[in-house]
């Protein structure tokens, strides 16, 4: 009989969020994991410490950079803390047009995240489902702010700007002739409200369709049934938030329990894992695309009867309308001293925490009175997560660690930040 080798193996990239950044080290037994050691630091760019010499609204774009999958609920976070700081206002209809942002990104989020756990386990054709509403989705990013993914749309006091009235068309080209443009352009003839509108309208079947690919799926359960449990308590020890401490039966999220902006007029549900294993997690999230477009029909209701600024009057956070700027001198220096030198924040410290996709997305940041942060530090959810995945690994295949890394939701723009 054959002795059985002992291994150490560099394993990685695995993940395509973790593209070349995670080198995991697996001390096996065969081809049973004994340890499992993730080494990051191989993508640090220092978001923390450029924000401390640049302006607070030159930091804002860098945001978008960490979890570049969540992009908005990053901002959205940062916002947050400056608003806090500074005690401004944020307009209601700034906070409604948040609030639907931010669950469009929870369900971009998790569409590239089913999209990539199922492909990594062996499903290809979800993938594609996956993207295909992440097309409509990402067509709304570009609406609203000109990009596809950076956007830097949320702003201290509010939003960019409001909501455009149309939404931009396909047109006739080589690939696609007259017929088949009028068919994608049906759902676009309205404001961007009717076409978001349209979007919660078919999501549902959407759903159903990812869950009837993989739910009761035989090999789906297989790699996902029973493996990488973490109980409820050793989840809170760990450090653990969003989908990955619920899919232990932990009914935590901050929309509730802290709510923040408009949340705590939405009416929606947490949804809880029992066994927290990869399938529960699955679970959980597939409930949450329901969840998020819940709310982003109530947000799209009320945002079409309710019209009103998107963004503070004090000129002090915020630039003045281009069109006071050109007619007015005192918004004119409001704007040149608000893009040379930036605002200038209380002195004081803050920490806000928000429920991003992954989990709980918090800044804490120092101000000394100047126009920037004296110090900024990111509670990245995934943090926490890959320090877990040691112990999630062991004595299980080394195939079931592709669907631990895959369940954990990793990018690793935020975890080594």
């Amino acid at each position: 009989m054959a002795d059985i080798r002992n291994y150490t193996l560099n394993f990685g990239p695995q993940h395509p969020a973790a593209h070349g950044v995670l080198r995991l080290v697996l001390e096996l037994d065969g081809e049973v994991v004994q340890r499992a050691d993730p080494h990051i630091g191989l993508l640090h760019r220092g978001t923390e410490k450029l924000a401390e010499s640049k302006t607070y609204l030159q930091s804002l774009p860098y945001m978008d950079r960490l979890d570049y999958v969540s992009m908005m609920c990053n901002e959205h976070a940062y916002c947050l803390a400056i608003e806090k700081l500074t005690g401004v206002d944020v307009p209601l209809r700034a906070q409604y047009i948040r609030v639907m942002f931010a669950e469009i990104t929870r369900i971009l989020n998790h569409l590239l995240w089913i999209g990539a756990h199922s492909i990594d386990i062996g499903a290809m054709t979800m993938f594609l489902y996956a993207f295909r509403e992440r097309e409509d989705l990402m067509d709304l990013y570009e609406a609203v702010s000109g990009a596809r993914l950076h956007a830097a749309y949320f702003r201290p006091g509010g939003v960019y700007r409001d909501l455009p009235d149309s939404m931009p068309q396909y047109t006739a080209s080589k690939i696609k002739n007259a017929r088949e443009v009028a068919r994608l352009n049906e759902n676009r003839q309205g404001t961007m409200l009717d076409f978001i509108e349209d979007f919660t309208r078919r999501f549902p079947a959407c759903i159903d369709e990812y869950e009837t690919l993989l739910t009761d799926n035989r090999i789906w359960k297989q790699r996902t049934v029973g493996i990488g449990v973490v109980s409820p308590e050793r989840a809170l020890q760990l450090g653990f938030t969003g989908p990955m401490l619920r899919g232990s039966g932990v009914a935590w999220d901050l929309r509730k329990t802290q709510p923040y902006d408009v949340y705590a007029e939405m009416d929606f549900d947490i949804p809880v894992g029992k066994t927290g294993d990869c399938y529960d997690r699955y679970l959980v999230r597939m409930e949450e695309f329901r969840q998020s477009n819940r709310i982003i029909a109530q947000c799209v209701q009320w945002l079409k009867a309710n019209p009103g600024p998107v963004i503070t009057e004090n000129h002090k956070v915020a630039p003045p309308s281009r069109e006071g700027m050109k007619t007015n001198m005192e918004e004119l220096i409001h704007h040149f001293k608000l893009f040379t030198e930036g605002m200038h924040v209380p002195e004081g410290e803050v920490y806000v925490g928000t429920e991003h996709p992954k989990g709980e997305f918090g800044i804490y940041m120092v101000s000394d009175g100047a126009n920037k942060p004296y110090r900024l530090k990111i509670r990245a959810p995934g943090y926490a997560h890959i320090a877990g995945l040691d112990e999630m690994a062991r004595g299980h295949m080394i195939a079931d660690v592709v669907a631990i890394i895959g369940t954990q939701d990793i990018v690793f723009g935020e975890i080594d930040r």
